[in-house]
């Protein structure tokens, strides 16, 4: 699956919508139901007003799923142009967005489009994660 999601998330970040920043991201996830869900960057000129890839996929899974496993992510791949040499992860609002609709040991692998990637645990990424007590 990890395949699926990476080629989904390389291949959606070329209809990104980035003029300003020319930086162009995709994200590809997979709920518990698994279904794969994407998304790219949108920016706008009214800046911060855009989304991230990630923001996109999880708008994506939220419209086509009623609440329960199909909107819960299992795992995500993000997929851009490596900064400085190194890999890129979700920036902090993703990666709360992320803990919103999945837990601690949703994997998220960040990926250049040749392929180079590592893998991560949610609370690798955003340990003690804010998060509303409801049962999950």
């Amino acid at each position: 699956m990890r395949q699926v999601l990476f080629d989904t998330a390389r291949d959606i970040r070329e209809r990104a919508h980035a003029p300003y920043s020319r930086y162009f991201v995709g994200a590809a996830l997979l709920s518990e139901a698994g279904a794969v869900h994407s998304g790219c960057n949108v920016e706008n000129g009214a800046y911060p007003e855009g989304w991230c890839a990630e923001t996109s996929a999880i708008a994506h899974m939220v419209a086509a799923a009623l609440p329960g496993p199909g909107r819960r992510i299992a795992e995500i791949c993000v997929v851009a142009d490596r900064i400085e040499g190194r890999l890129v992860t979700p920036c902090g609002g993703c990666r709360q967005r992320l803990a919103e609709f999945g837990s601690p040991e949703t994997l998220v692998h960040a990926s250049d489009p040749n392929g180079g990637s590592q893998t991560y645990r949610l609370a690798d990424l955003l340990p003690a994660a804010f998060a509303l007590d409801d049962g999950r």
